[in-house]
């Protein structure tokens, strides 16, 4: 009789365990504090002390990121089934390529009304690679540079980023040496984005575009639209996401590049104060002309899987 006590207060004891941590990560990552800011369906929420009034230098972001833009600012790893096309050797060839991003922003200063709503200017930096594992030297294939100012605002469930930013994109030394590679193209340019965004209950939609300026090469068309559309089932620390991002530009004559992710996110840490690091496992679908600098008059599809870390 008392072996039976003992294991049923033991199984009561694992239970409630249980349920205390599949409370903690499926409530939204909101402080239970009284002056904790609620986090949104794309942002695991603002520092309490930093939501109102002008702050300099605060540590999160007003700006929901483009969860399925392959060069939005961010840091991830990913490995891709990709088919490049003309794009190696000049003719369709598959590649199993590992693509690297290293990326983050970083706020200036913010005004903000103390709910989540405000107006932020910062700096945000990436580098984007792409490296052949088919090679024994896993051959860099193509890195893209980037570095931006952006201008956020954001009030409720709308949205706004101003952004200008230099890119830069250059071939991997080893790529370069192989006597089928494409002439490198001298790719660099400065761009002019608007993306207006806002959620409606477990969507949010976006649209805009980029206006290119000091273009090398010279003849690099000017004009770029962009759109998509993200689903968010839900505010909790682990939640199903997905996104979808249309991009077309001048320079390919229109042709819709189409790039679709789909995963977990999770919002890990955090505290009474601080809202918590957001990591995400991701399938990774892309079809359209390259996001890859050095390949930008090319077309390129790819299927695969990342991990995305937003810090």
């Amino acid at each position: 009789m008392a072996h039976k006590v003992t294991h049923f207060f033991r199984m009561r004891n694992r239970l409630i365990n249980a349920a205390s941590v599949l409370w903690l990560l499926f409530t939204p990552t909101i402080a239970r504090g009284q002056d904790a800011v609620a986090a949104t369906r794309c942002l695991p929420g603002l520092h309490a002390n930093q939501a109102s009034g002008w702050v300099a230098f605060p540590d999160d972001a007003l700006f929901c990121p483009l969860l399925a833009d392959p060069k939005e600012p961010r840091s991830f790893i990913s490995g891709l089934h990709s088919s490049f096309r003309s794009a190696i050797g000049g003719e369709d060839v598959d590649v199993t390529v590992g693509a690297i991003g290293i990326g983050d922003g970083i706020g200036l200063f913010r005004s903000g009304s103390g709910t989540g709503n405000g107006i932020q200017l910062g700096l945000d930096a990436a580098v984007f690679a792409q490296f052949d594992l088919g090679t024994s030297s896993y051959d860099l294939i193509n890195a893209d540079y980037v570095v931006g100012l952006p201008l956020t605002i954001r009030r409720a469930g709308f949205g706004a980023r101003l952004r200008f930013y230099h890119q830069s994109s250059h071939l991997g030394d080893e790529f370069l040496l192989r006597s089928e590679t494409p002439e490198r193209e001298n790719l660099s340019f400065e761009a002019l984005q608007v993306i207006l965004s806002q959620e409606f209950g477990l969507l949010r939609v976006y649209a805009g575009g980029e206006l290119l300026f000091n273009r090398e090469p010279e003849d690099l068309a000017a004009k770029v639209a962009q759109a998509g559309i993200e689903l968010r089932p839900s505010a909790a620390r682990v939640r199903w996401v997905a996104a979808a991002d249309a991009k077309s530009s001048e320079e390919q004559d229109w042709k819709v590049a189409i790039s679709a992710r789909t995963g977990l996110e999770l919002a890990a840490g955090g505290g009474a104060d601080h809202p918590g690091r957001v990591w995400a496992l991701l399938g990774e679908f892309y079809s359209g002309p390259s996001p890859y600098g050095q390949f930008f008059r090319e077309r390129i599809q790819y299927i695969g899987l990342g991990l995305h870390l937003r810090l």
